[in-house]
């Protein structure tokens, strides 16, 4: 991903995806909370369709969003980072992603 500037609590981050495939794709989020070495938290709209032509014509600013938390935990050997991502009981039924090769690496098969 390129960012188009930092991430600023309460204020919407604009970027682009590079993710090879998904290049068509902006990213907008609205970044909600940012505690340092603590929490990074961020609402993004999941819009009704990924393919490039019906992406390119729609207004997503509408579409309804997911929160995501970074959050860092201290354990008795280190760290530990609990990533948690909600909001999908809104999401169209018609809108299921697919895991990634790399999603699947890490166990995110769902």
């Amino acid at each position: 991903m390129k960012l188009d500037g930092p991430f600023v609590p309460g204020q919407v981050s604009h970027g682009q995806i590079t993710y090879p495939g998904y290049e068509h794709l902006k990213w907008e989020a609205v970044v909600e909370k940012m505690e340092p070495e603590r929490l990074f938290s961020f609402t993004w709209p999941h819009p009704t369709s990924l393919d490039k032509a019906e992406y390119a014509q729609g207004d997503h600013s509408k579409d309804p969003t997911t929160l995501v938390e970074f959050r860092l935990e201290k354990t008795a050997t280190g760290t530990l980072l609990v990533l948690t991502e909600s909001g999908f009981d809104i999401s169209p039924a018609t809108f299921v992603l697919k895991p990634s090769a790399g999603m699947r690496a890490v166990g995110l098969n769902r």
